[in-house]
C-alpha cells in the first residue's frame, strides 16, 4: 500500500511539473503574437467572393 501511494504520489507531482512548464510555454507564446501583430501594424482585410452564386444558378 505504501509503495502505491509513493508511486502515486511521485506520478502527480511530474505530471504537475510538465503542467508548469506547458503553462509558461503557452504564455510566453502568446506574449510573442501579440508583439508580431502590433509590429505589423494594420491586418490587411481581403474582401470575401460569394460563393453560391455557382450554386443559385443549378438551383
Amino acid at each position: 500500500m505504501l509503495s502505491f501511494f509513493t508511486i502515486l504520489l511521485i506520478l502527480v507531482g511530474a505530471n504537475a511539473i510538465f503542467m508548469v512548464f506547458s503553462l509558461t510555454g503557452i504564455f510566453i507564446g502568446r506574449k510573442k503574437s501579440n508583439e508580431t501583430v502590433s509590429k505589423s501594424g494594420s491586418a490587411k482585410v481581403y474582401p470575401v467572393k460569394n460563393l453560391f452564386s455557382k450554386f443559385k444558378k443549378a438551383v
